[in-house]
């Protein structure tokens, strides 16, 4: 179990959302969500719920379980 969930969240986020070269505005138009609630996720500030998690992994094209994967973090660190 991860230290802090919100964490690897924000790293696998932020790491994907990169490969893909978009901005967080732009991220945030693709996931119908508010740019600054996307800064929010990413520095590791807020819970999500399953419902903004499985909308945020469809925006990205994975799953849910990449999105939230320990494995994945330790792949790229800050």
């Amino acid at each position: 179990m991860p230290e802090n969930s919100n964490q690897a969240l924000a790293d696998n986020l932020r790491a994907f959302r990169a490969e893909r070269g978009w901005s967080q505005e732009e991220f945030a138009d693709r996931c119908g969500l508010h740019r600054t609630y996307i800064g929010a996720i990413e520095r590791g500030e807020r819970n999500v719920t399953l419902n903004t998690l499985n909308n945020i992994a469809s925006a990205l094209e994975i799953s849910s379980a990449e999105l939230i994967s320990e494995s994945r973090r330790a792949k790229n660190p800050k």
